[in-house]
């Protein structure tokens, strides 16, 4: 860090005092040899012989901020003096396709839309089958530049658009930016539900009454269901330097595939062998300081058909004062190999909770037909 304090000469006054960048300027396509360098799978396998799904968000975490040190590479500095983290995962979403711990993996990726201070980054990961790479998945993440102690916001190079495709993903990002605004001002946290929603939410509350008894207190499970409050598991986790980053804070693939795994277990607890299918708005909060408590608190909030929409809520509390903070919150839509309970909720919270997995379900790109060999598991 003392190192990086010399950097600050190199920052921008404006975005205008930086050359800009094409697309092509921090497109990078990265290997995972699996399948030719077979001393890599034991980081990546799970008992079931598939590949760990965790383990690709720490990959596509790290790849992401690579890629945005690309864009805003300067040639006379041997360190950029930008500070490149992750502010948030819009979506990844899964292709249909199956994940062999014993072929190649290729990641590739590229700066799609760039604010003042943030940049959109596309990555797709494709897998070996036979002569070709077929896709896996796509992920859209948010990173944002800051200076070289990781103190204040710093400029990014500026995007140049060289083909009416590249203007159409540019456009992508502005939409995103768009829904992620109009995501945000009507949360649960900030307005009450709609009419459409708290009309679901009252017969749901119906459904649950006793019709033996004239009481809103008598509650009654409907079959094949289960009470919200009994689908949660929780982990704690010591945040060891081995998970640090170069600003001596928790590396957030770390953070992302505790949170993964947790929630697979919850789902997998709740319905048998789940599957995942999309991941998205994981928005980093905080960061989180070597040391700390990391409690991680996963819930299965909604429920529909196969599909299990599961919610983890991460806190982290120091040894010293012991107070909790919320650092993240992520939201895993998986599907089971056969129909899942229904979940109900007893309370308000609860309620809103339920709401909010159903947002975020619908807001799922397009449903997944899951196929026998859709292997991705923790």
């Amino acid at each position: 860090m003392e190192e990086r304090k010399l950097l600050h000469s190199f920052l921008a006054k404006s975005q205008k005092g930086l050359p800009p960048r094409t697309m092509k300027d921090s497109y990078i396509e990265v290997f995972l040899p699996l399948g030719s360098q077979p001393e890599l799978r034991e980081k990546y396998l799970t008992v079931q012989n598939t590949v760990r799904f965790g383990r690709i968000l720490e990959d596509l975490d790290s790849l992401g901020v690579l890629i945005c040190y690309m864009h805003n590479k300067i040639h006379s500095a041997k360190m950029s003096p930008l500070s490149i983290v992750t502010a948030l995962v819009d979506k990844i979403d899964m292709c249909k396709k199956n994940l062999s711990p014993e072929q190649d993996i290729k990641f590739s990726g590229h700066v799609s839309w760039v604010g003042k201070t943030s940049m959109e980054v596309k990555m797709h990961m494709f897998q070996l089958h036979g002569n070709d790479f077929s896709p896996v998945l796509d992920a859209t993440f948010v990173m944002v530049a800051r200076d070289s102690e990781n103190k204040g916001p710093a400029f990014v190079n500026p995007l140049i658009l060289e083909s009416p495709e590249e203007e159409e993903l540019f456009q992508q990002g502005e939409l995103n930016k768009g829904r992620r605004v109009a995501f945000s001002s009507t949360s649960l946290l900030k307005m009450a539900p709609t009419a459409e929603e708290r009309t679901t939410i009252h017969e749901m509350f119906l459904n649950t009454l006793d019709p033996k008894t004239i009481s809103f207190r008598s509650r009654v499970l409907p079959a094949n269901s289960v009470w919200m409050e009994n689908s949660k598991l929780k982990s704690l986790d010591i945040c060891h330097p081995q998970e640090r980053n170069i600003f001596n804070r928790i590396f957030g693939g770390f953070l992302m595939r505790k949170a993964y795994e947790l929630g697979w277990a919850t789902a997998c607890n709740f319905g048998g062998r789940p599957f995942i299918v999309a991941v998205d708005d994981i928005m980093f909060q905080k960061p989180v300081e070597v040391g700390s408590l990391l409690f991680l608190s996963a819930q299965v909030c909604f429920t529909q058909g196969n599909y299990i929409q599961v919610r983890v809520h991460s806190e982290v509390a120091s040894l010293q004062d012991k107070e909790h903070m919320t650092t993240n919150v992520f939201h895993f839509t998986f599907m089971s190999e056969k129909e899942v309970p229904l979940v109900f909720p007893r309370t308000y919270g609860e309620s809103m909770l339920y709401l909010d997995g159903q947002r975020h379900f619908k807001s799922m790109s397009a449903p997944v037909t899951l196929k026998r060999n859709y292997v991705v598991e923790p």
